[in-house]
């Protein structure tokens, strides 16, 4: 049986084990609305009933069920049923309260029901919301992917890849995470707006631990992210004291927390010298950094110095300099942000804002960690570090 058998997600067939056993299987267990509704039916359905033998006076109480449990406590069956298993993922208020709705309605656990729902999956899924071709286009992905791998072993823990680019693999991915296949998910590359199934994730309380701020879930979802904003600033600021007046930028893409923070350390720096002439807007695709920099050369070919939000981009922006004739870094100073291996591949190479990508993963493996242990979810910011080469 699976763990999500056991917190009753929804479409999931359970064991032929009595409704108020421990992590028997519910229609749809997300919600304390949920679990009244599934009461309410089952009433219903005994009213609805016709009996023609004798009726004692004295017939047994009726047991309390998880059902009764949850209404108590204010809680989803869900949270019941971990509670009862062991109170994985629960915070302690939760626990409390449905300890006391435990006592007050005298529920009795089911022995054999509980050592059923303890079952674990045991492993974890990288959660990637880009398309296929990103995935092997862009090696942040893989940075992190292996470097979180290398943690979870530690603990002999597996990692599974899912990728959720399009509707329809976020609809797979979901349903796979809740069918209880995986313990929790390590989210990479959250999009504002595009994030309904992880509202799913989050009302059927499965733990989440994000790369990056989840724009819209920041008090929700556990997330490690870099200082995009402080990150942006010291690079704009390291290229105006080299000389640069005239500091254009590429941005990343404006529902991503790294676009958006990006941007916005860019332009706190320049202050009043903030000109929209000198931004262009790209998806962190070398092809988008390309045209974003064919974009800036027609708008302000002034410029005298490019910060790209990420590597890939600046990587763009110089195949367009070198083919207009522009020098880098005596026409030009460009500057990155990631350190990728692209990096020190190109000619020149990139100086750089350096993101800890192991440290992000080792990070967030921690923290999905002690979320299964009941710990509240975190949330933490590392500094990035300035990598000086060739191109400015």
């Amino acid at each position: 049986m699976s763990r999500a058998d056991a917190a009753g997600s929804p479409g999931s067939p359970g064991p032929s084990e009595p409704a108020d056993a421990a992590g028997s299987a519910s229609t749809d267990g997300r919600a304390d609305a949920a679990g009244r509704a599934t009461a309410g039916g089952s009433a219903r359905a005994r009213a609805g009933r016709t009996y023609t033998g004798h009726v004692s006076e004295h017939a047994p109480k009726r047991r309390p069920t998880i059902e009764d449990v949850a209404r108590e406590s204010g809680v989803s069956r869900g949270t019941v049923s971990r509670v009862l298993n062991g109170g994985h993922w629960v915070s302690p208020p939760a626990r409390e309260a449905v300890e006391r709705a435990i006592k007050k309605t005298g529920y009795r656990i089911n022995p054999h029901a509980r050592n059923l729902a303890t079952a674990r999956a045991n492993s974890v899924a990288f959660l990637l919301t880009e398309s296929h071709d990103r995935l092997f286009e862009d090696p942040n992905f893989s940075a992190l992917m292996r470097s979180a791998a290398d943690a979870l072993a530690e603990r002999d823990l597996p990692l599974v890849l899912l990728m959720a680019g399009s509707d329809d693999e976020q609809r797979r991915a979901t349903d796979f995470i809740m069918g209880g296949h995986v313990d929790g998910a390590l989210l990479v590359s959250s999009h504002r707006g595009r994030e309904g199934f992880l509202k799913r994730l989050v009302e059927a309380e499965v733990p989440v631990v994000s790369c990056g701020v989840p724009l819209g879930y920041e008090r929700r979802i556990g997330f490690v992210t870099a200082d995009d904003d402080e990150g942006a600033r010291d690079v704009v600021a390291y290229l105006r004291g080299q000389g640069r007046e005239r500091v254009a930028t590429i941005t990343g893409p404006q529902d991503t927390s790294g676009g958006v923070g990006r941007l916005e350390g860019y332009r706190a720096e320049l202050g009043d010298d903030y000109d929209e002439r000198y931004v262009a807007f790209g998806d962190y695709s070398r092809s988008s950094g390309a045209r974003a920099m064919e974009q800036l050369l027609e708008q302000a070919p002034d410029l005298d110095a490019v910060f790209a939000a990420n590597d890939m981009m600046a990587a763009g922006a110089l195949d367009v300099l070198r083919a207009r004739g522009r020098r880098v870094p005596d026409d030009v100073a460009v500057a990155g942000f990631d350190d990728a291996p692209i990096a020190t591949r190109l000619d020149p190479q990139l100086t750089t804002m350096r993101q800890p990508f192991d440290r992000i993963a080792h990070e967030m493996v921690r923290m999905l960690l002690d979320v299964f242990d009941g710990q509240p979810a975190g949330r933490m910011t590392l500094p990035t570090e300035l990598v000086v080469r060739e191109s400015a």
